[in-house]
């Protein structure tokens, strides 16, 4: 018995079908999440503005529903959580965006032109200076229900040093423990190749926090610390029937300092930031 086309199915069938198709073809697991969560925030403002129980997928994404969910998201009305900027505040750019974005992926699998145009790439990807320094001390302080202790501080401090510094995950990624300076006076610092970065108070903090974890970690191991200044926080997978090595033994890789970044912001701030959003302007 051939399928309905998913457009005149329920609102929610729909929703869960797209979800699956986007695992299947490969979209990473944060991706996915967000454009789930964001699809039932649109479907759940229609169906109250709407006061039904149900709509086929078609009947949801009508240009008058996304107008309206739009709408409502600027104006901060659809938000579950406070911001970083308090509860009145506008939606951020980035999740604007993402909410495009993803009503734009949901059009297209239901085989509907109704597409949106993208807003042009403006400061989205940067956060002003006050809503970096608020989520650096958000991230210090704060950490998810099941989130790894040592993860969220070695993601606060990596973030701290790239707004700090200017530096790219990347870069820092690459920097032993003898890069950092912090009883140098009259400032601590960072050493980045030639250049001596000077590092602000909470920085240190932070920093020092990770120091501290990061030498619970290196003294379960059996012999000399290599000195890497970012390592896993916790063992990997086998693979091929052989155990990983213990972590300090090999240094983070930018994926896994980008990856838990992503998860631990997305969970306290509401959007999957890059790190090179807390880099300065200019």
């Amino acid at each position: 018995m051939p399928m309905p086309p998913p457009r005149t199915v329920d609102a929610l069938t729909a929703i869960e079908a797209f979800l699956q198709a986007q695992q299947a073809g490969g979209y990473a697991f944060e991706t996915v999440r967000l454009r789930g969560n964001l699809l039932t925030e649109y479907l759940e403002h229609v169906l109250a503005k709407e006061k039904t129980a149900s709509l086929t997928a078609e009947e949801l994404v009508q240009p008058e529903h996304v107008d309206s969910w739009l709408a409502a998201a600027d104006a901060g009305d659809t938000r579950r959580r406070n911001t970083l900027l308090g509860p009145a505040a506008a939606a951020a750019y980035d999740s604007q965006r993402a909410r495009i974005q993803t009503y734009n992926a949901f059009t297209g699998y239901l085989g509907l032109s109704l597409t949106l145009a993208y807003p042009a790439s403006g400061h989205g990807d940067r956060l002003e200076p006050e809503q970096a320094w608020n989520l650096l001390r958000t991230l210090a302080v704060k950490r998810p229900t099941g989130a790894n202790a040592a993860t969220a501080i070695r993601t606060a401090a990596v973030a701290a040093l790239v707004a700090a510094t200017g530096r790219t995950v990347p870069e820092l990624q690459k920097l032993d423990v003898t890069a950092v300076d912090l009883e140098r006076r009259p400032f601590p610092v960072l050493q980045v190749g030639d250049v001596a970065h000077p590092l602000d108070k909470h920085t240190v903090e932070i920093l020092r926090r990770w120091l501290d974890v990061r030498a619970g970690i290196t003294r379960e191991l059996e012999g000399t610390d290599p000195g890497y200044l970012w390592i896993p926080t916790k063992p990997g997978r086998a693979r091929g029937g052989v155990e990983p090595p213990k972590p300090g033994l090999t240094r983070a890789a930018v994926r896994t300092l980008h990856a838990a970044h992503r998860t631990l912001v997305l969970q306290v701030f509401g959007a999957p930031l890059r790190p090179y959003a807390l880099l300065p302007r200019g």
